[in-house]
């Protein structure tokens, strides 16, 4: 196969196009997909059924839903703010704990952890065209084809921190808690879960953990939640009644 290097470069559309290889294809063979992002040991990453991200005219489409991927194209910016990899994110826990974003000015009651349950923390992510941004973990990890950015919470920071850096993990994105949603009871955890607008980052720079970052319309949440267990969240922000579970799998 001859390859060619496409330099990056922003097209008269507006489109950038990230650095990559081109070849002819003539002689096409199937690999092995792997994140570009290494995992936490430093390991590659398999993507069994690797995501493919929506067109160019879904991006800025308040009806439709846009699906980015590691590594992607990206527009340069989105409902007036850049996108732009976020690249001073912090690199220790103390610097997570002191990162901007946090709002110690929120109504946010004391966290209660019942025996035998977990702490997490997360967001939603929601962008002033009122779509909101879910993941796609990496080879449905957990039985999941989306979810919202969250994770299990770290001793050494705050709640909202750790959302902060779950959020940076998952899909890229820089954000600033705006508000409390809810303590959200799970199968091993407590999620506690915020309001939270996007101020940087990108989704294409999303690390090993997920294979996709989708933008979504409340009014399709549904179709991409199909987790049980994060209904109640899409209830409490607005994004409508669940359909009635024919079972209960989260």
């Amino acid at each position: 196969m001859i390859k060619s290097h496409v330099h990056g470069h922003t097209r008269k559309d507006g489109i950038y196009v990230r650095p990559h290889e081109r070849g002819d294809n003539t002689h096409h063979v199937d690999a092995i997909h792997h994140h570009p992002k290494l995992n936490h040991e430093g390991h590659p990453v398999v993507v069994k059924n690797p995501s493919r991200a929506s067109a160019p005219s879904t991006w800025h489409s308040p009806d439709a839903v846009a699906t980015f991927v590691p590594d992607g194209d990206t527009p340069l910016s989105l409902n007036g703010i850049a996108i732009h990899p976020w690249t001073d994110h912090p690199r220790t826990n103390e610097g997570w704990d002191y990162v901007d974003g946090i709002n110690e000015e929120i109504n946010e009651p004391p966290f209660h952890l019942p025996a035998g349950k977990v702490a997490s923390s997360g967001v939603v992510i929601e962008e002033p065209d009122g779509r909101v941004w879910l993941i796609a973990p990496t080879n449905q990890f957990g039985g999941y084809n989306a979810s919202y950015p969250k994770g299990t919470a770290e001793d050494e920071i705050s709640l909202q921190a750790n959302a902060i850096k779950e959020t940076f993990e998952e899909t890229g994105l820089k954000i600033a808690i705006t508000g409390f949603i809810g303590d959200f009871t799970r199968t091993t955890s407590v999620a506690r879960m915020y309001s939270a607008k996007r101020v940087g980052g990108s989704p294409s720079e999303m690390g090993w953990e997920s294979q996709a970052v989708h933008l979504v319309p409340k009014g399709h949440l549904y179709e991409h939640l199909n987790g049980w267990a994060d209904h109640p969240i899409a209830e409490a922000t607005g994004g409508g009644v669940a359909p009635i579970p024919k079972k209960s799998l989260f």
